[in-house]
Protein backbone atom coordinates (compact mmCIF):
# COMPACT_ATOMS: atom_id res chain seq x y z
CA UNK A 1 0.00 0.00 0.00
CA UNK A 2 2.89 2.38 0.75
CA UNK A 3 4.32 1.90 -2.71
CA UNK A 4 0.94 2.53 -4.33
CA UNK A 5 0.61 5.79 -2.39
CA UNK A 6 4.10 6.92 -3.44
CA UNK A 7 3.39 5.95 -7.04
CA UNK A 8 0.25 8.08 -7.12
CA UNK A 9 2.07 11.00 -5.51
CA UNK A 10 4.79 10.73 -8.17
CA UNK A 11 2.08 10.65 -10.85
CA UNK A 12 0.81 14.00 -9.57
CA UNK A 13 -2.29 12.97 -7.63
CA UNK A 14 -2.96 15.23 -4.64
CA UNK A 15 -2.45 14.05 -1.07
CA UNK A 16 -6.06 14.91 -0.23
CA UNK A 17 -7.38 12.61 -2.98
CA UNK A 18 -5.05 9.80 -1.91
CA UNK A 19 -6.05 10.16 1.75
CA UNK A 20 -9.74 9.90 0.83
CA UNK A 21 -9.11 6.89 -1.40
CA UNK A 22 -7.00 4.96 1.14
CA UNK A 23 -8.88 6.27 4.20
CA UNK A 24 -5.78 7.86 5.74
CA UNK A 25 -5.10 11.05 7.62
CA UNK A 26 -3.17 13.72 5.67
CA UNK A 27 -0.21 13.52 8.04
CA UNK A 28 0.39 9.87 7.12
CA UNK A 29 0.61 10.64 3.40
CA UNK A 30 2.75 13.71 4.07
CA UNK A 31 5.20 11.81 6.31
CA UNK A 32 5.42 8.96 3.79
CA UNK A 33 6.16 11.36 0.95
CA UNK A 34 8.84 13.20 3.01
CA UNK A 35 10.49 9.91 3.96
CA UNK A 36 10.53 8.80 0.33
CA UNK A 37 12.03 12.11 -0.83
CA UNK A 38 14.70 12.10 1.90
CA UNK A 39 15.78 8.45 1.82
CA UNK A 40 14.37 7.02 -1.41
CA UNK A 41 12.74 4.25 0.65
CA UNK A 42 9.46 3.78 2.49
CA UNK A 43 10.51 0.93 4.75
CA UNK A 44 10.18 1.40 8.48
CA UNK A 45 13.43 1.98 10.25
CA UNK A 46 14.42 -0.78 12.66
CA UNK A 47 13.86 0.05 16.28
CA UNK A 48 10.98 2.48 15.74
CA UNK A 49 8.66 0.55 18.02
CA UNK A 50 8.70 0.53 21.81
CA UNK A 51 11.64 -1.44 23.22
CA UNK A 52 10.86 -4.75 24.89
CA UNK A 53 10.73 -4.75 28.66
CA UNK A 54 12.64 -8.04 28.85
CA UNK A 55 15.71 -9.43 27.15
CA UNK A 56 15.93 -12.83 25.48
CA UNK A 57 17.71 -14.28 28.52
CA UNK A 58 15.00 -12.93 30.85
CA UNK A 59 12.38 -14.50 28.59
CA UNK A 60 14.19 -17.84 28.89
CA UNK A 61 14.39 -17.39 32.67
CA UNK A 62 10.61 -16.87 32.85
CA UNK A 63 10.01 -19.94 30.71
CA UNK A 64 12.29 -22.09 32.87
CA UNK A 65 10.73 -20.84 36.12
CA UNK A 66 7.22 -21.52 34.78
CA UNK A 67 8.24 -25.09 33.89
CA UNK A 68 9.88 -25.68 37.30
CA UNK A 69 6.94 -24.28 39.24
CA UNK A 70 3.93 -24.87 37.00
CA UNK A 71 1.50 -23.62 39.64
CA UNK A 72 3.13 -20.19 39.96
CA UNK A 73 0.99 -17.22 39.01
CA UNK A 74 2.15 -14.56 36.57
CA UNK A 75 2.50 -12.13 39.49
CA UNK A 76 4.74 -14.58 41.36
CA UNK A 77 6.88 -15.08 38.25
CA UNK A 78 7.13 -11.30 37.87
CA UNK A 79 8.40 -11.01 41.44
CA UNK A 80 10.87 -13.87 40.86
CA UNK A 81 12.20 -12.11 37.77
CA UNK A 82 12.62 -8.87 39.72
CA UNK A 83 14.46 -10.69 42.52
CA UNK A 84 16.81 -12.36 40.03
CA UNK A 85 17.46 -9.56 37.54
CA UNK A 86 15.95 -6.39 39.03
CA UNK A 87 13.80 -6.04 35.91
CA UNK A 88 10.32 -4.94 36.87
CA UNK A 89 7.57 -6.19 34.54
CA UNK A 90 3.83 -6.58 34.92
CA UNK A 91 1.96 -9.86 35.13
CA UNK A 92 0.54 -9.17 31.67
CA UNK A 93 4.07 -8.96 30.25
CA UNK A 94 4.94 -12.26 31.92
CA UNK A 95 1.86 -13.89 30.39
CA UNK A 96 2.75 -12.53 26.94
CA UNK A 97 6.33 -13.82 27.18
CA UNK A 98 5.12 -17.27 28.25
CA UNK A 99 2.56 -17.29 25.42
CA UNK A 100 5.41 -16.55 22.99
CA UNK A 101 7.19 -19.68 24.22
CA UNK A 102 4.00 -21.74 23.89
CA UNK A 103 3.02 -21.93 27.59
CA UNK A 104 -0.52 -21.10 28.61
CA UNK A 105 -2.32 -21.01 31.97
CA UNK A 106 -4.70 -23.96 32.01
CA UNK A 107 -6.50 -26.01 34.63
CA UNK A 108 -4.53 -29.13 35.46
CA UNK A 109 -5.90 -32.58 34.74
CA UNK A 110 -7.16 -34.14 37.96
CA UNK A 111 -6.98 -37.79 38.91
CA UNK A 112 -7.58 -39.89 41.98
CA UNK A 113 -4.45 -41.55 43.33
CA UNK A 114 -4.84 -45.30 42.97
CA UNK A 115 -3.03 -47.91 44.96
CA UNK A 116 -2.11 -51.22 43.40
CA UNK A 117 -5.11 -52.78 45.21
CA UNK A 118 -7.46 -50.16 43.70
CA UNK A 119 -6.08 -50.85 40.24
CA UNK A 120 -6.48 -54.61 40.65
CA UNK A 121 -10.09 -54.26 41.83
CA UNK A 122 -10.98 -51.86 38.98
CA UNK A 123 -9.43 -54.16 36.40
CA UNK A 124 -11.37 -57.13 37.79
CA UNK A 125 -14.62 -55.11 37.66
CA UNK A 126 -13.95 -54.17 34.03
CA UNK A 127 -13.26 -57.77 33.07
CA UNK A 128 -16.49 -58.92 34.75
CA UNK A 129 -18.59 -56.37 32.86
CA UNK A 130 -16.92 -56.28 29.44
CA UNK A 131 -19.44 -58.69 27.87
CA UNK A 132 -22.56 -56.91 29.12
CA UNK A 133 -25.27 -56.14 26.55
CA UNK A 134 -26.73 -52.68 25.87
CA UNK A 135 -29.84 -53.63 27.87
CA UNK A 136 -27.78 -54.43 30.93
CA UNK A 137 -25.85 -51.14 30.67
CA UNK A 138 -29.11 -49.23 30.19
CA UNK A 139 -30.12 -50.18 33.74
CA UNK A 140 -26.93 -48.66 35.21
CA UNK A 141 -26.86 -45.11 36.54
CA UNK A 142 -23.44 -43.47 36.68
CA UNK A 143 -23.18 -40.53 39.05
CA UNK A 144 -20.50 -37.96 39.48
CA UNK A 145 -19.96 -35.19 41.96
CA UNK A 146 -19.50 -31.64 40.67
CA UNK A 147 -18.40 -28.55 42.55
CA UNK A 148 -20.68 -25.53 42.21
CA UNK A 149 -19.81 -22.16 43.65
CA UNK A 150 -21.97 -19.03 43.70
CA UNK A 151 -18.95 -16.90 44.52
CA UNK A 152 -16.57 -15.66 41.84
CA UNK A 153 -13.57 -16.98 43.77
CA UNK A 154 -13.78 -20.72 43.26
CA UNK A 155 -10.11 -21.21 44.20
CA UNK A 156 -9.31 -22.96 40.94
CA UNK A 157 -5.65 -23.49 40.34
CA UNK A 158 -3.96 -23.05 37.01
CA UNK A 159 -0.67 -24.37 35.71
CA UNK A 160 1.60 -23.22 32.88
CA UNK A 161 1.75 -25.87 30.18
CA UNK A 162 2.15 -26.28 26.45
CA UNK A 163 -0.72 -27.42 24.20
CA UNK A 164 -0.97 -31.20 23.93
CA UNK A 165 0.72 -31.89 27.28
CA UNK A 166 -2.35 -32.06 29.50
CA UNK A 167 -1.87 -35.63 30.71
CA UNK A 168 1.88 -35.60 31.25
CA UNK A 169 2.66 -36.55 34.86
CA UNK A 170 4.04 -33.08 35.59
CA UNK A 171 0.70 -31.53 34.58
CA UNK A 172 -1.64 -33.85 36.51
CA UNK A 173 -2.79 -33.02 40.05
CA UNK A 174 -3.84 -35.92 42.26
CA UNK A 175 -6.73 -35.45 44.67
CA UNK A 176 -8.10 -37.76 47.32
CA UNK A 177 -11.74 -38.89 47.55
CA UNK A 178 -12.73 -35.95 49.73
CA UNK A 179 -11.52 -33.21 47.38
CA UNK A 180 -8.27 -32.46 49.16
CA UNK A 181 -4.91 -32.15 47.47
CA UNK A 182 -2.35 -34.91 47.78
Amino acid sequence: MRWRIVGRLEAGQSQVQICKEFNLTPSVACDLWKQFQDTGSIERKPGQCRPRATTASEDRYLSIMARRNRGATASQLSRDLYAATETRVSRVTVSKRLHETGSFARRPAVCVPLTSTNRRIRLAWCREHRDWSMDQWAAVLFTDESLFSLNTDSRLTFIWREPGTRYLPSNVREIDHYGGRV
